[in-house]
């Protein structure tokens, strides 16, 4: 059924570059193809071309606006058979319709074309525009409304009652890849048959325009009508709707509400909760003329709570109290009313009660229908005659109305002690090169000492501020152009600052010589370094006496092809670029149940007199963050509560927290306090099996200024889902971050410097969230603290390196043990295998590979199971000195000391930081390489072993002497035959775990 919404999708077909010759004469004719929605557009064919250029502008329907996320764009690429000897397939490209952006966010993508079977050889890359633009809906016909599908088939041409060609499922192209090539090489034949049956009706159409009824006359025309427009049977869509999961972007994704969660995971990996639910709509007095207002009172033993007053409005109030907690077996419902009196005191009065029994009270579970609230009449021996409208039913967490309810674990309706999600604003890297200045209104020099001026360009976003290198020009030469061809790279946040202020100033005379504000919403976005980015020149405004002080040449952009790192590297959680084009369909699904905490210390006092622990639980990953509810004055809250994330990478790390809640409650002041951290769990993904549940306990270790303290346990459930085992082991190959990180790298200085931008970004706006997440929590998830001077982690990255050198120190050891005859036997049988290797040379490769695989299946018996948890030992909390310890929790810069040793200080700090962050990566590689071994990371060892067992085969079968001169040849390749991305090897070793995830 068609969305009266309007909807258009337009799809620009740029150009081509680097197509493969296949008409036989070393070029190509293309013209492509494009499908979506059963709707077919063919372009131009762009004759002998392998770089063709159409710069067309195709348009579509959109028949339903809410499952476009769900439908795929397919362009294929065909070489047209008048120009060669046959017509054949150049490529193809599909685009989820999850990446579609509305008109005004669109850019340049190029898409690398993909081949049809094993046995295509395609090369080259396509370059598309894709969005889509929302139209009025048009006046409704009654005779189109009665009757859309009989309009649709009136409309429609005569081809359409033949059906595609190419319209073999692809599974059945995977079956039979042999006879492919030449299926390949046949279907364009008959598409090009269909095509010249359906070309515009300038060129014979058998469609005559008076046939189509008005309601139903096709829209503009576009220049390119469709070849074939097929409707798709209604149950085949909705069965391609359950099959594949919607790509959805990061608004619709990470904003869904915990209802929607909680529907999609259904509580499977924690405990039902059964909780009391009343739900008190309204009253009916018998006395209508009665003033004052109404409330009601709930009670079950020592529990009692009041709705709101109200004087003539209803209350429709949820109420949700804990079953375990509960501490009568029945439930008291009274309802009251309020009136001042004769002394303006207030004089309250019953109106009745209603007792209900807990042992009668029916249970639901979702999805069960809503309990439907009943008039109860009201005990009363005063007033009789009045009634109250409630539900009462016993449900669990997973019930809808708990989100909206009152809570008795948590407080009641306090907004901070409330289960809320979070999402970290959507970040850019905003790239402004400063080229040059022209025709600048420098103030006259009036001082002779000084030769000349010395400029610099100043970019200004919001708090962000850098500068350029100076420039020196002469006084007296205004006609002189300063040139600098420097990049300033900022971070901006949707919804983005409103301008991006630059500014020349005059380091001589301290003045700003003038400044252009340009609005961040109107600068171009692009996804590849491909498209290059138009200069402009901008006026230069001075003061109000200076209208203008000369222009600057200026190139900008919004960079959407990087991934903006907002978290500590070695932790990272999301790796997908900032373009929403090119954004990949979800490789699996991670479900969390936050079950509970045993054991929790006391962090705070009670009118002085108890310690309690008001605990709640953050998890990150992505940018997605979920808070549990606050469970107030327990040591063993029970949460049970289960959250959901789609997963791109599996080398991404999920980061649990602990906190104690402080924020919900003022002092006399009015001040809130400050959530204070209990603990802290980190689990890398790619350490999971597959569609396994891991419940586990975890202890939950602070570091204080006193010393290392153990707070408690957390009872976590975890479960990494994956439909496509084949699509995980292809993410294992591909590089991590996105292209531009390899193509046009930023500079480690960079790195840093936009990573904490990004990080202070990010907690300025959670904390601005209502009610906020709190500065020292965000800080704390994202570890914005790592690389601040630490004696104690620059310990623990020391003896990581000493850990992994330690196994070739057990090499020589033993080496020298056998030179020095410790063990006879052991001597013998070295000498036995050293005149094999000298007589049998090719069976060295072969045996020592054969020997890794033995060695990693026999560990795979022993490989860990239970995720690792932040490992006190390794990170060095227990051996720390005191001193250490202050100068760990000392602020930046420090002010134990006086000024001169204190810039000192704090410059051995950030040399020392960099020392530590270089101990770091260089442990980390070592123990990249012991997780090969190790099964933690068990696909990656998987595809090791298989390495293994294939690298001794043709060792064993080819001669070793072709293999060298083989790997010669590849080393000494030409360069237009290499990559200028990492290789598949390079790309699986960087994807290796580490244990900086376990360092505190």
């Amino acid at each position: 059924m068609a969305d009266s919404s309007g909807r258009k999708l337009f799809v620009e077909v740029c150009n081509a570059k680097n197509l493969m010759p296949k008409d036989g004469q070393g070029t190509a004719s293309a013209y492509a193809i494009i499908d979506f929605d059963g709707q077919r557009r063919r372009t131009k064919t762009k004759f002998r071309d392998l770089n063709p250029q159409w710069d067309e502008k195709l348009e579509f329907l959109v028949h339903d606006v809410e499952s476009m996320a769900t439908e795929i764009l397919e362009i294929n690429l065909y070489n047209d058979k008048k120009t060669g000897k046959r017509s054949t397939f150049l490529g193809k490209v599909k685009i989820a319709g999850s990446t579609f952006v509305k008109a005004g966010s669109e850019s340049l993508i190029y898409y690398p074309l993909e081949k049809r079977s094993v046995f295509s050889q395609i090369k080259g890359e396509i370059g598309i525009k894709v969005y889509y633009v929302d139209d009025d809906p048009p006046a409704a016909d009654p005779a189109a409304e009665k009757k859309p599908e009989e309009a649709k088939a009136e409309v429609a041409p005569p081809a359409e009652e033949k059906p595609p060609v190419d319209t073999k499922p692809e599974e059945e192209k995977k079956e039979e890849p042999k006879a492919e090539e030449k299926k390949e090489e046949e279907k364009p034949k008959d598409e090009i048959k269909e095509e010249e049956k359906t070309k515009p009706p300038a060129e014979g159409s058998n469609v005559k325009p008076e046939e189509a009824p008005p309601a139903a006359s096709p829209p503009a025309e576009v220049g390119n009508p469709p070849l074939a427009h097929n409707e798709k049977p209604k149950s085949q869509k909705d069965n391609s709707e359950t099959a594949k999961q919607p790509d959805l972007s990061v608004n619709e994704l990470e904003l869904r509400s915990l209802a929607n969660d909680r529907s999609r995971s259904a509580y499977d990996l924690v405990d039902r909760m059964p909780f009391l639910y009343v739900r008190v709509v309204k009253a009916k007095r018998a006395n209508k003329e009665s003033n004052g207002t109404i409330y009601a009172k709930l009670a079950i033993g020592t529990h009692s709570i009041k709705t709101k007053s109200q004087s003539d409005k209803d209350w429709d109030q949820v109420f949700a109290f804990d079953k375990e907690s509960l501490n009568s077996g029945s439930l008291e419902v009274s309802v009251w009313t309020e009136a001042k009196g004769e002394n303006e005191q207030c004089v309250e009065t019953c109106l009745g009660t209603v007792s209900f029994d807990l042992q009668e009270v029916p249970k639901r579970v979702p999805p069960d229908s809503p309990l439907a609230p009943q008039w109860y009449s009201l005990e009363s021996e005063t007033l009789p005659g009045n009634d109250i409208m409630l539900a009462v039913w016993i449900g669990t967490q997973a019930d809808e109305a708990f989100q909206e309810a009152w809570q008795s674990d948590s407080g009641g309706l306090i907004p901070e002690t409330r289960a809320k999600v979070y999402l970290s604003p959507k970040l850019w890297y905003l790239r402004l090169t400063v080229i040059q200045t022209q025709d600048l209104q420098l103030p006259s020099m009036t001082e002779a000492k000084v030769r000349g001026h010395e400029l610099y360009v100043k970019g200004q976003l919001g708090p962000q501020l850098f500068k350029t290198s100076r420039t020196s020009m002469g006084s007296s030469s205004n006609s002189a152009n300063p040139t600098w061809n420097e990049d300033l790279v900022f971070v901006a946040a949707e919804p983005f600052e409103p301008f991006l202020v630059v500014t020349v100033e005059d380091v001589t005379t301290g003045q700003p010589v003038g400044h252009v504000k340009i609005p961040v919403a109107s600068i171009e976005r692009r996804a590849d370094d491909i498209t290059e980015t138009k200069s402009r020149w901008f006026n230069l405004v001075g003061d109000e006496n200076k209208p203008y002080t000369g222009r600057i040449h200026l190139k900008v952009c919004l960079e959407g092809g990087y991934h903006v790192l907002d978290e500590a590297a070695h932790v990272t959680s999301d790796v997908r670029p900032a373009a929403k084009q090119l954004a990949k369909a979800p490789i699996g699904l991670l479900e969390v149940g936050i079950r509970g905490a045993t054991n929790l210390l006391p962090v705070k006092t009670i009118d002085g007199t108890r310690g309690t622990t008001d605990a709640y639980v953050v998890a990150k990953y992505g940018p997605k963050w979920v808070r549990t509810r606050t469970i107030l004055d327990r040591f063993n809250p029970r949460w049970n509560e289960q959250y959901t994330w789609d997963v791109y990478d599996p080398c991404t790390v999920l980061t649990i927290s602990v906190f104690d809640n402080g924020r919900y409650k003022r002092d006399d002041a009015g001040k809130q306090g400050r959530d204070v951290r209990i603990g802290k769990l980190r689990v890398r993904l790619s350490t999971l099996d597959t569609n396994r549940v891991y419940l586990s306990s975890y202890s939950l270790t602070v570091l204080l200024p006193g010393g290392a303290k153990k707070m408690g346990e957390i009872e976590v459930a975890i479960r990494f889902s994956c439909s496509s085992w084949l699509n995980l082991i292809q993410v294992y190959t591909n590089p991590m971050l996105p292209r531009m990180h390899y193509i046009r790298p930023l500079t480690p200085s960079q790195q840093d410097i936009l990573r904490h931008t990004a990080m202070r970004i990010v907690t300025a706006r959670l904390t601005r969230s209502e009610p906020p997440l709190g500065q020292e929590v965000v800080q704390f998830m994202l570890d914005s603290d790592t690389h601040l001077w630490s004696m104690r982690r620059s310990k623990a990255n020391w003896f990581r390196v000493v850990g992994c050198l330690t196994r070739a120190a057990t090499l020589a050891k033993w080496l020298d043990g056998i030179r020095m005859w410790v063990h006879p036997p052991t001597t013998v049988l070295v000498h036995i295998l050293l005149v094999a290797v000298i007589l049998c040379p090719h069976l060295v490769l072969p045996t020592i590979f054969m020997y890794a695989f033995l060695i990693l299946a026999l560990k795979f018996r022993h490989r860990q199971r239970v995720p690792f948890n932040m490992d006190a030992r390794l990170s060095h909390v227990e051996a720390v000195g005191v001193d250490e310890l202050d100068e760990e929790f000392d602020g930046f810069p420090t002010t134990r000391s006086p000024d001169q040793i204190r810039i000192r200080y704090d410059r051995l700090r950030a040399l020392a930081g960099r020392a530590q962050t270089l101990l770091g990566d260089v442990a980390a590689q070592g123990e990249r390489l012991e997780a090969l071994f190790s099964w933690r990371d068990p696909r990656a060892t998987g595809i090791f072993a298989v390495f293994c067992l294939s690298a001794s085969l043709i060792f064993y079968a080819v001669p070793f002497k072709i293999l060298v001169l083989g790997y010669g040849f590849y080393y000494f390749r030409h360069p237009r035959f290499r990559d200028d991305m990492p290789s598949v090897s390079m790309n699986i070793f960087r994807r290796l775990p580490s244990v900086s995830d376990q360092i505190l």
